[in-house]
């Protein structure tokens, strides 16, 4: 009997190595999975999606300026700078923000001190959560602020997301989430002005821990890019979205059935699930029956890229294209609120001008622009600036962090709250639908609120202005030039 080759012994251990070096390879790609995981995953407190609350309390926030006069509303709401404090009155554990904005403490603010008060009282109570063993953590673009290095000094954790790697944008989101059980998701950034100057609209919710889990994964998201400069492409379960809009949360609030999520831009920020931004606000327009109110800073359907060192405007029809709809084929009353100021783009007027033309000659078809506009920004850009980003229906309620720009809805980060309530109009109570329909009605019908398209001379006069200091403006303020690659 012939015993075996040479050769065979060499195979049998060419094999084994073989096996071997497979074996380490599927060791190193299940540690770089579950590294990744754990990475990408992020303590949630033991709140899942079954034992999480869905009881919840909502409540409008708002600033109003002092010297801001507008007709008196049955339904007063909590000012803003309350509603802030009630949210640190809460924490227990820990509170989450996120600001693209953070001047609460204007060292260098001689002229207005009393104006910043508030900023500067709530910036204290932040310094003040590590007294009381609460957490602070700040997700932010801002490298070089004063305020956030103070904050890390009193044990605050700030990670930086990088959003010029990324899209060439920037972070507009404006968020809180506290103990994951409560939120906040408004126009306000950790500015002073936004306590005192400028006229801002939110909701906070409480109670809420389904809601404030998958608005804490968002969260999770940004502080998870802390010094990266992509987004990985392994993701975890706690990133990803837990409701949309074709799985919305079903949930009490004020003791009314509703439904509830959270969406989000830009579209590369959108985790598995996560429902876009301008998606979310195509849903709440196509489900309108009788009614769309919006009220937005700017609105303007355009977006500015840069290719090759020239500069490219294309119209962005994402939004315009689907009022349009709603107004002519649907027949829905639609009023737009844009703010009248010294960044409002001149292209503004052709664009509104264009949308208020197709009612020409059509019975049944409304559609009113108004702009909102203070005598006293001649001297002051932020001095009552309606930096309102919301918009309501006779259904639904969608309230942002953007305006109603191409560029800000494609580049930079930002978060959308959409609230469906389930009962019919003459079913509902006080709800927050029909508070923020009456905040709407207030300012339309304040003195601030004007018909420039009727204005010829003052429209005109307003371009030639315009279109003299466009280039003098910096990148920071024109934010309409911000660049998106190809």
């Amino acid at each position: 009997m012939a015993g075996p080759t040479p050769q065979e012994p060499l195979k049998t251990q060419q094999k084994c190595i073989a096996i071997f070096a497979l074996l380490c390879c599927f060791t190193v790609l299940a540690v770089l999975i579950f590294s990744s995981v754990d990475i990408w995953g992020d303590d949630e407190d033991g709140i899942t999606e079954e034992n999480c609350s869905r009881d919840c309390q909502i409540v409008l926030v708002e600033n109003i300026p002092d010297d801001l006069s507008l007709p008196l509303d049955s339904r007063p709401h909590l000012p803003l700078s309350l509603g802030f404090n009630t949210l640190l009155d809460q924490a227990k554990h820990s509170v989450e923000v996120v600001s693209p904005v953070w001047a609460l403490n204007p060292w260098d603010l001689e002229t207005t001190p009393s104006n910043a008060k508030q900023g500067q009282l709530l910036f204290q109570r932040l310094l003040s959560l590590k007294s009381r063993g609460v957490k602070l953590k700040i997700a932010s673009s801002l490298t070089n602020s004063a305020e956030l290095k103070t904050l890390a000094a009193h044990n605050a954790e700030i990670h930086f997301v990088n959003m010029t790697a990324f899209t060439r944008g920037g972070l507009h989101s404006s968020f809180w989430v506290v103990d994951r059980k409560h939120i906040y998701i408004g126009s306000a950034d950790m500015d002073w002005r936004s306590l005192s100057k400028r006229k801002e609209l939110g909701v906070v919710v409480y109670n809420c821990s389904c809601l404030a889990l998958d608005l804490h994964r968002v969260f999770s998201f940004y502080w998870q890019l802390h010094e990266r400069d992509y987004i990985p492409s392994i993701w975890s379960k706690r990133v990803t979205a837990i409701y949309g809009r074709h799985d919305a949360l079903e949930l009490q609030l004020n003791a009314t059935e509703a439904a509830a999520y959270v969406s989000s831009s830009p579209e590369l920020f959108c985790a598995r699930d996560r429902t876009r931004d301008v998606d979310a606000i195509h849903q709440v327009i196509q489900n309108a029956k009788t009614f769309i109110f919006i009220s937005v800073t700017d609105y303007l359907p355009l977006v500015s890229r840069s290719f090759r060192g020239t500069s490219v405007t294309r119209y962005w029809s994402a939004i315009d294209e689907v009022i349009r709809e709603a107004v002519v084929l649907r027949g829905v009353r639609v009023r737009l609120l844009i703010s009248f100021w010294k960044k409002t783009h001149p292209l503004t007027f052709n664009f509104v001008s264009s949308l208020k033309s197709l009612c020409m000659q059509l019975p049944n078809c409304s559609i009113e622009v108004r702009f909102f506009s203070n005598k006293e920004q001649e001297e002051d850009i932020q001095h009552g600036l309606n930096h309102n980003k919301y918009m309501v229906t006779d259904n639904a309620v969608y309230i942002g962090n953007h305006d109603w720009v191409g560029s800000d809805l494609t580049i930079n980060t930002g978060v959308g709250l959409v609230i469906k309530m389930k009962n019919s109009l003459e079913d509902r109570a006080a709800t927050i639908l029909e508070q923020l329909k009456a905040a709407f009605e207030r300012d339309w019908k304040s003195r601030y609120a004007k018909n420039l398209l009727g204005n010829k001379d003052q429209q005109g006069k307003y371009r030639n202005l315009k279109q003299g200091k466009m280039h003098m403006e910096s990148k920071e303020e024109n934010k309409w030039n911000n660049p998106l690659s190809l």
